[in-house]
This record gives structure tokens, sequence and C-alpha cells, in this order.
């Protein structure tokens, strides 16, 4: 691709989003189209400096593109309702389904290729294990609603006859990174520990409700920014074979050793607080993420992924002590 290429970002002012836009640019891509909710000013500062064509809202971007019909060249859908305590699951259904249906519809009828954004949390409680295998969708049974909507619109793509002339839907597994200041309580456990331990000089972690697993030993599939907006770039300049795909390292790792990583990030020895989770949240849990990488790899990926250690360390020390952007 040149790098007249016109690409299309949804979610464009969220964490992913902000940063896949500066990752475009670094390689070169300026003709973008963003879209988004921009009317929160808090999400604001994760475009700032970085360049595009055009910022659209995502109420009026069908309408825009009918209007003016710009020649796209790829499409990442990364925009969703990412609230996992969010239980209305209308406004899943309207951001997640159906938002997400018109875009493929769009992609199919203009020959756009897609990346679209799906989740671990499709998984639910991991019973079924962690394989983006195509058969699995409709036997998964998600723990929330967002999970549901996300795992709602793969069913739905792995039905339809037409499609675009390349998609990849990733199951994003515990993201962390730069540009998540505006989260607030669904931003990454580093985040939270790094301002615990900035205002009280500890870090509080959710009990074990469960007795196979210790407080803090709950183990998740941590995966760096920077790796999951390098993957996204890699889809769109090799478009392997379409299908779902896992975004993790591959490698669970605690709650105990973010923490210690977080802690080492800013030369201070971890001292942790355990606390009970939330009985909002309790039953609705996942107490082991591991996405299995083989279909990515299998596809031609072979970059490293950032170790836990890695990632924590240059979040910690290069952005979020500096209070910097991606």
């Amino acid at each position: 691709m040149d790098n007249k290429t016109v690409i299309v970002v949804t979610g464009a002012a969220g964490f992913i989003g902000s940063c896949l836009v500066g990752y475009l640019n670094l390689k070169g891509y300026t003709n973008l189209i963003l879209v988004d909710d921009f009317s929160r000013q808090d999400k604001e500062p994760n475009l700032e400096g970085k360049l595009f064509i055009e910022k659209i809202d995502r109420g009026l971007f069908f309408e825009w593109l009918n209007d003016h019909q710009p020649q796209v060249s790829f499409f990442f859908h990364i925009g969703a309702r990412t609230d996992t305590t969010e239980f209305n699951y209308a406004i899943h259904q309207e951001l997640n389904v159906e938002y997400s249906q018109k875009v493929w519809n769009y992609c199919t009828i203009h020959n756009v290729p897609l990346v679209y954004a799906s989740s671990a949390a499709t998984y639910g409680d991991g019973e079924l294990g962690y394989d983006d295998n195509h058969e699995l969708p409709f036997s998964l049974q998600p723990l929330n609603a967002y999970g549901i909507s996300k795992n709602e619109f793969d069913k739905w793509v792995l039905h339809e006859e037409c499609h675009p002339p390349f998609w990849a839907g990733l199951k994003f597994f515990n993201v962390y990174g730069p540009n998540e200041y505006h989260k607030g309580r669904m931003a990454s456990v580093i985040w939270h520990s790094f301002n615990q331990i900035r205002e009280q000089g500890l870090v509080k972690l959710f009990r074990s409700h469960r007795p196979d697993y210790q407080d803090g030993r709950q183990l998740r599939d941590f995966i760096y920014v920077k790796d999951v907006i390098r993957v996204c770039f890699w889809l769109m300049e090799n478009k392997p074979e379409s299908g779902l795909y896992n975004l993790g390292t591959g490698t669970a790792r605690t709650f105990e050793d973010l923490v210690k990583a977080t802690f080492a990030g800013i030369n201070k020895a971890a001292v942790i607080e355990f606390i009970d989770m939330p009985l909002d949240i309790r039953d609705k849990y996942q107490y082991f993420t591991e996405a299995n990488m083989d279909k990515l790899r299998k596809a031609g990926y072979n970059e490293p992924f950032y170790s836990l250690e890695e990632g924590v360390d240059d979040y910690v020390r290069n952005y979020l002590v500096e209070n910097k952007y991606f």
C-alpha cells in the first residue's frame, strides 16, 4: 500500500484506536478518516499531534460515507462499547453488533479489507478453552453483556455468505499501555496500580473467591498495546487467510506478577494488600485466560511479543511517570 492510501479507524480517540492512529502515522500513513464519539474532552489528548484528513462523529459516519464516497483502501473497526460493567444489553447490541454489521456491509459492498476488534471476553469462564477456530463461538457462553455482544457479532460474521475481500476479527486479550488515561474503572490494572502506588504507597488486588486460586494468583494473558497495533498493521500489509484470530501473548501471568513489574518500573519494593472483589462482578470474573496463538503464527506473524516485564517497564517509565501519550 502506498502512503496516499485512505484508511478508516473507528474508536480513533480511544485507547487502542489512538495508538493505532499514531502507529500508522509513524509508518507514513496520514490519509486517515477518524471515527468516534468526539464529545468526550478527556479523550482529546489521545489524538494531539496526530495527522489525519477527517474526523467524523460515529453517529453521522455512514451518512457522511454516502455523501462523500471516499476511496477507502482499508478499514480498522476498533470502536466498541467496552464497559464490562454495563449490563444494559441494548447499548451493546446497538454499538457492538448493529454498528459492526453496518461496517461489515459497507466493506463488503465497496470491496474494502477489514480488521475488527473482537474480544477474549467471548470465551466466558474458559471451560471450552481459548482456541480461535470457527466452531467454538457457537458453543461459547460469555459472562457479561459486552462479551455476549462481541460473540454475537463473530457468529453473525461466520454465517455471512458475502464478505470483504479480506477480514480478520481480533480477539483481544488483556491489553494495556499508553492512552488509557480516560478509561477510569475500565483502565488496566497497571494504570490503577501506578496511581495507587503514587497515592498510597501500595496496591490493592482482588482476593480470590475460588479455592483453586490463591489471592493475587488469578491468571490473565496480558498483551502490550504496541504488540496489538503491530499485528493490526501486519494484517493490513499481508492479508493472510480471513478469519478470527486470538491476540494475546500466549502466556498467562498472575496479577501479582503484574503489580511487582509496576513497582519495579518506579524502582520500589512491592507492597500488596488484598480486598474483596465487588459483588457486581464476582460471578462474572475470568480467573484464567491464555490465548492459543498458533493460528496467527501459522499465518506468518513471527515477531516476538513483549514479555510482561518488558511491556510494563516501558509503559510505566516512558508513559505513566512522564504522563505521556503514544
